[in-house]
């Protein structure tokens, strides 16, 4: 931008705690079958929010963004993430056109990995409960 301000980078894929943070998607169906549902306006994070999650983490019940960590973040290496790399090289796409993100503009993986990203984001899951030997590989940057 010319005014020297720089627009907020969110990372899709948050903790609750987060500063920042604010619900874009709800998972429906169940952890072996899931899909994000996108909101049509993203919700900040409150106790009465977070209390919908029943006893589940909210990062299983939620997708949540955040402004992305940079640097402070294991996935963050030189100037990108890694995490969103290893979505978009070892998962498949689940959709062929772009889900109705309400944090596309802002959204970290879309900058970085592009429309890949979007086919493949309705069926990531920030936590799990049971986790398979992919899902592990991805998420764990070993």
């Amino acid at each position: 931008m010319s005014n020297g301000s720089k627009k907020q980078i969110d990372c899709p894929s948050s903790q609750a705690t987060a500063d920042g943070a604010r619900i874009f998607g709800v998972i429906t169906g169940t952890p072996e079958q899931h899909r994000v549902g996108y909101l049509t306006e993203t919700v900040p994070i409150s106790s009465e929010v977070l209390d919908l999650a029943g006893a589940a983490k909210p990062t299983e019940v939620f997708r949540i963004a955040a402004p992305c960590a940079n640097g402070g973040c294991k996935h963050f290496k030189g100037n990108n993430c890694t995490l969103a790399q290893r979505i978009v090289q070892g998962v498949p796409a689940v959709v062929n056109a772009l889900p109705a993100c309400q944090i596309r503009s802002t959204c970290r993986w879309f900058r970085q990995e592009g429309k890949a990203a979007c086919f493949r984001c309705p069926q990531v899951m920030t936590d799990k409960a049971s986790v398979s030997e992919l899902e592990k590989r991805i998420a764990d940057d070993t």
